[in-house]
């Protein structure tokens, strides 16, 4: 998932930053600059934020399968017969 994440983060900060570049009429360098530290600077967020999503996740499911094995508890007394 954090691959997914980084993926999806990185070249999206990259696109957004060469479209505000081009808006505000920044030469080259600068606007590639900008972009080129935007891309890592997502993409290792989107690795983090990925990363964090996973083992939410995977908690839960372990949480929930662990809850199906268990023995179900006694609600109350037991009535003899």
């Amino acid at each position: 998932m954090a691959r997914i994440y980084a993926g999806i983060l990185g070249p999206l900060a990259l696109l957004i930053s060469l479209a505000r570049g081009a808006i505000h009429a920044w030469d080259v360098e600068t606007t590639v600059l900008y972009a080129w530290i935007s891309l890592w600077g997502f993409a290792a967020l989107g690795v983090v934020l990925g990363w964090l999503a996973g083992r939410i996740v995977e908690e839960d499911v372990r949480t929930r399968i662990s809850a199906e094995r268990a023995p179900p508890e006694a609600t109350g007394p037991t009535q003899a017969a």
